[in-house]
């Protein structure tokens, strides 16, 4: 096999081509989302002010008063935290901490799997491409 066929069949390559062709796409969409962004700001700029003045003292109580119901809640759930503490077995914790790193690496080699199945479909695309073009162009004729 070729260094160029070795290339094309990697798994690694077809990632970052898959990662490539991900950015592209979503750096693609940037111009006209950034467009929306700025056309929605300058609407509802004058609106926005208006009612920040307005509701600014309504505000300030109702964060007063969640202020109030935090605290609450806080005291009211150190205790029920302080029971749960104690039913947890310190020798459990390293399984638990395994099951979240398999499932991390699962979810990890997955999302690479799809950027190499998008990353191989870039590589043949381009592939296609240049025997396209190889087949296309005009054989050169020899000097006679």
């Amino acid at each position: 096999m070729t260094l160029a066929s070795n290339l094309r069949e990697n798994k690694a390559v077809h990632t970052v081509a898959g990662a490539g062709d991900l950015a592209v796409e979503k750096l693609r969409e940037v111009p006209e989302q950034v467009t929306r962004a700025r056309e929605a700001a300058t609407r509802y700029q004058d609106r926005a002010r208006e009612a920040a003045t307005r509701y600014q003292g309504d505000v300030r109580g109702t964060v007063g008063r969640a202020r109030e119901q935090v605290r609450e809640a806080v005291d009211r759930y150190r205790g029920e935290v302080i029971k749960v503490q104690e039913r947890v077995e310190v020798k459990d914790l390293p399984g638990a901490a395994v099951a979240y790193v398999t499932q991390v690496g699962a979810r990890t080699a997955g999302f690479i799997d799809e950027l190499a199945e998008r990353g191989k479909k870039v590589v043949h695309r381009e592939d296609d491409e240049v025997a396209e073009i190889t087949v296309g162009r005009p054989t050169p004729r020899k000097p006679a």
